[in-house]
Parts: structure tokens; C-alpha cells; sequence
């Protein structure tokens, strides 16, 4: 009988968690896309009425900015990181001096939380305080830069934050698969004569692929659900022209009292992240079991 109850133990040390995960996450993910579906404002109404909120969401020249300023701040932000971080990457696998050092250096920005890192951005693209002040105060007194305020360069700020943080991340990634790759192969290459540059080009890239799926993978979950990065950099501003869906339902849920607009723009969200991710783990799953 102990010997039974002993084999019982790790369910009952992980069922509260279970329950927990369940019943915080998954539930009320279900109650999200069913509030989508109906005539909820300040607060919940069950009884369905389609798409209203849908065509509402399609109407609102808001959610149109947020999905504009989504697709450029997540293009920018995916291609920059994956570049920067492979470049850094390819740098330190030269088994350069101070490795250890410039990895943690590199590494640094990812053990910030987002709102850390927008606030500080935001004293260091402040015009008043940050780059503009300090190469004014050098003589140049014509300089700008107040990309910060303006309103047509206002997303970019989010860009140069988001990749400042996020780009040691993808490339600890990359160094990772390119020590991983075969050196034998390498070697032969170099043996050829084949030149450095065509067997990074030709060899080890190519055979990096999954790495590069997994990185673009995670940033693009980072953009889509960017949120506390544009709270601390611009408060969504000016105006919403920073605004990001995750931001515009915010803003739906607690300041315009829309439960229903909140709802539908959170199930798009999901529907985005449910659309990238179950290819990638569909693919994943298939190559392990072939």
C-alpha cells in the first residue's frame, strides 16, 4: 500500500499547480474569447451576439494604428535582433579575449525587466535630458532628436529599446548553434581552402536553421505581446500613435470601460500567437518522430 501511495506523490505535489495553471490561464482564456463575443462594456454580459465586437475591432481607427505600428515595430525588431545577435554571435565564437566578459556584457539587457529598460531609455531619448541635451551642450546647438515626442518616429524609439534588450538573448542562441555545429566539417572546409566567409555562408548557417526558426519565433512573441516596453517608453503616445494591440486592450479594459473591444482584440492576439506557434511545434514534433 506505500509502495502505491509513494507513486501517487508526484501527482499530488504538482496537482495544485495544475489546478492553479488551469484554472488562471486556460479558463479564463475561454472566458476572454467568449466575452469577445458579446455586448460587454464596463462590465460582463453572457448573452452572445456574433461578431459585433469584431467589426467594431476592424472599424476603429485605434486598433488600426496599433496593427500598423505592430507589423513595424515587429519587421524591425525581429530582423534587427536576429542580425545584431548574430553578428555578436559570429564575433565571439573567434574565441576572442575576454569572451566570458563581453558575452556577460551583451547578456546584461535580458536580465532587465521591460519596464526598466523602457524607463531608462526614456531619460536617454528625453530631448530635454538625454541625447539631444548632452550634444547640444557640446556646441551643436542646432542638433535634434526628439524622435521620442514625434509623433511620426515615435514607434522607432520602441524599436531601439526592444532591440537593445532582446538582441544578447538571440545571440547566446547563436552561439550556442554555432558551437554545436560539426568541427570536423570545418576543418575538412578549411582544409580546401574554402575561404572563411563561404563556409559561414555556405555551412554553418545552413545548418543553423532551426536556430534561426526558434529565434524569430520568440521575438515574434515578444512583439506581439509588447506592453510594459511602451507603458515605460511612451504611455502608448503621442496621443496612441505608439499604441500596440496589447496596449489598446489595456486601455479598452481600464480607462474606456469596453470589456467587449478588450476581449476581441485579446482573442486576436491569440489567434496571432496560436497561428505562429502550432506550425512551429507541429514541425518540431514531426522531425523528432521522423
Amino acid at each position: 500500500m506505500f509502495a502505491r501511495f509513494e507513486k501517487q506523490i508526484p501527482k499530488l505535489v504538482l496537482a495544485p499547480s495544475f489546478s492553479a495553471v488551469l484554472i488562471f490561464v486556460y479558463a479564463f482564456m475561454a472566458w476572454t474569447v467568449y466575452i469577445a463575443f458579446t455586448k460587454s462594456t464596463i462590465m460582463p454580459m453572457y448573452k452572445l451576439n456574433g461578431v459585433l465586437q469584431f467589426g467594431r475591432l476592424a472599424r476603429s481607427p485605434r486598433w488600426e494604428t496599433a496593427i500598423e505600428n505592430l507589423f513595424i515595430f515587429g519587421i524591425l525588431f525581429i530582423v534587427i535582433s536576429t542580425v545584431l545577435g548574430l553578428f555578436l554571435a559570429i564575433l565571439l565564437d573567434q574565441r576572442i579575449r575576454s569572451e566570458g566578459a563581453l558575452r556577460s556584457i551583451f547578456l546584461y539587457p535580458m536580465a532587465l525587466s521591460f519596464i526598466v529598460t523602457g524607463t531608462a531609455w526614456k531619460w536617454i531619448l528625453n530631448p530635454g535630458t538625454g541625447i539631444e541635451a548632452f550634444v547640444r551642450s557640446w556646441g551643436f546647438s542646432s542638433f535634434k532628436f526628439d524622435w521620442l515626442v514625434n509623433p511620426d518616429f515615435a514607434i522607432y524609439t520602441i524599436v531601439i529599446a526592444g532591440v537593445w534588450q532582446s538582441a544578447g538573448f538571440v545571440m547566446a542562441l547563436f552561439l550556442a548553434g554555432l558551437r554545436s555545429v560539426n568541427q570536423e566539417i570545418i576543418y575538412a572546409a578549411m582544409v580546401d581552402g574554402i575561404s572563411t566567409r563561404r563556409i559561414y555562408t555556405k555551412i554553418i548557417l545552413p545548418s543553423m536553421a532551426p536556430v534561426f526558426m526558434s529565434a524569430v519565433i520568440v521575438l515574434s512573441h515578444l512583439a506581439i505581446k509588447s506592453f510594459d516596453l511602451v507603458v515605460a517608453l511612451t504611455g502608448g503616445g503621442p496621443g496612441y500613435q505608439t499604441d500596440l494591440p496589447a496596449t489598446f486592450m489595456y486601455a479598452m479594459a481600464f480607462s474606456r470601460g469596453d470589456l467587449g473591444q478588450a476581449a476581441a482584440s485579446a482573442t486576436v492576439m491569440l489567434m496571432t500567437v496560436v497561428a505562429i506557434i502550432v506550425p512551429y511545434l507541429y514541425s518540431e514534433l514531426r522531425s523528432k518522430n521522423g
